[in-house]
C-alpha cells in the first residue's frame, strides 16, 4: 500500500494551501483533486491578496503549480472510503487503498439552490452568492435578494451597501419581524413576497411573479441551502454541528484522533482568503503533530540497548 504522511482531500483554497504548507514542511502528501472549484462560473474572485478580479479557475491552476517544488503527487479524483488503522488510515481512490498518517479533509460544501425555474442556468453569471465577491461589478445596479426571514434581512441590509436600487423578494411569506420591515423601509428596500413563476433574461434578469408583475434587474443575491460534499468525516466519526459543518478547533484538529479538516466544510467564513488561512492553520497543527510522534518513535529507538531489535539510531534526519 502506498503510504503518505498527509492526504488532503479536497483541492480548493483550503486544500491547496494545506498541501504546500505540508509539502515545504517536507512531508510527503497526496492531494486528491475532486474537480473543479465551487465558484468555477464566476467570472472573478475578490478580496485576494495579489490576485484581486482572477477567475477562481485560474487561481487553482495557479495553486497546482505552486505544488511543483515540493513532495506533494496530485491525483484527480475524489476519495470513496478512509478507515481508520491502528498506524493512521487507509483511504480507497480509483480503486486503490492508501495509507496515511493523517488526513486533512478540505472538501467543501454544494449549494443546493432554491427550485425557481431559471435561477440555476444563472447561477455564477447573474444570480449570485456574496456581495463581498460580486458587489463590485454591480455597484449601483438594479438588484434583487432572494430570501426570507432573517437571512433575507441581512442579506438585503448588506447589498445595499452597494447600491441604492435593492428589492427584497420573498417568494411567499416573508417571515419578518416588524422590526425588520421597519429597517428596510429606512434604506428603501421594498418587499415582494408574490412567488416567483421563473427568472429569464441574459445579461439582464427578468423576473416573472404569479400575478402577473414583472421586474427586471441586474444581478441577484441569495444564500442557498448547502450540505456536505464528502460524507468521510460523518462516518470516520466526526462530529457534525446542527448545521452539518464538520466541527473543528481553532487549529483544524476534528473529534477524531489523527483528522483535520478546513474550509467551508467547517462553518468558517465562505471566503476564498478564509479558506486558504484555515488550511495553513490546519496543516501546521498537523505536521506539529508528526514532529512530536516522529520525536517519541525515535525517542523510543534510542533508548533500546545495541543488541536490542531497531537498537541503532535512525538516520539521514527527520523521517517523513
Amino acid at each position: 500500500m502506498e503510504s503518505y504522511d498527509a492526504v488532503v482531500v479536497g483541492a480548493g483554497p483550503a486544500g491547496l494551501n494545506a498541501a504546500l504548507v505540508l509539502g515545504g514542511a517536507r512531508r510527503r502528501v497526496l492531494l486528491l483533486d475532486g474537480g473543479p472549484p465551487r465558484n468555477a462560473r464566476a467570472a472573478a474572485a475578490h478580496g485576494v491578496f495579489t490576485r484581486d478580479g482572477t477567475p477562481p479557475v485560474d487561481l487553482k491552476t495557479f495553486g497546482l503549480a505552486d505544488l511543483a517544488p515540493y513532495p506533494v503527487t496530485v491525483r484527480s479524483g475524489v476519495a470513496r472510503e478512509a478507515r481508520a488503522l491502528e498506524d493512521g488510515f487507509a483511504v480507497r481512490h480509483n480503486g486503490h487503498w492508501i495509507h496515511a498518517r493523517r488526513l486533512l479533509f478540505a472538501t467543501g460544501v454544494r449549494d443546493v439552490l432554491p427550485n425557481v425555474p431559471g435561477l440555476r442556468a444563472r447561477w455564477g453569471r447573474t444570480v449570485h452568492h456574496c456581495p463581498y465577491c460580486d458587489g463590485w461589478e454591480n455597484r449601483e445596479a438594479a438588484l434583487g435578494v432572494l430570501g426570507s426571514g432573517q437571512e433575507g434581512h441581512h442579506l438585503a441590509l448588506s447589498v445595499r451597501a452597494w447600491s441604492r436600487s435593492v428589492v427584497l423578494m420573498t417568494d411567499g411569506p416573508d417571515e419578518l419581524t416588524d422590526v425588520q420591515r421597519r429597517d428596510l423601509a429606512r434604506v428603501g428596500v421594498p418587499i415582494y413576497t408574490a412567488p416567483i413563476l421563473r427568472l429569464g433574461g441574459t445579461d439582464t434578469v427578468q423576473v416573472k411573479f404569479r400575478g402577473g408583475e414583472r421586474l427586471l434587474l441586474d444581478a441577484i443575491f441569495l444564500n442557498p441551502t448547502q450540505q456536505q460534499n464528502s460524507t468521510l468525516p460523518a462516518a470516520l466519526g466526526c462530529e457534525l454541528n446542527a448545521k452539518s459543518r464538520v466541527v473543528v478547533n481553532e487549529n483544524g484538529m476534528t473529534s477524531v484522533h489523527g483528522v483535520w479538516a478546513a474550509g467551508d466544510m467547517t462553518g468558517a467564513p465562505q471566503y476564498v482568503m478564509s479558506a486558504a488561512s484555515s488550511g495553513m492553520t490546519a496543516a501546521v497543527s498537523l505536521n506539529t503533530t508528526l514532529i512530536h510522534e516522529n520525536v517519541r518513535k525515535f525517542g523510543a529507538a534510542f533508548h533500546k540497548s545495541p543488541g536490542e531489535e531497531g537498537g541503532e539510531p535512525p538516520s539521514g534526519g527527520e523521517a517523513s
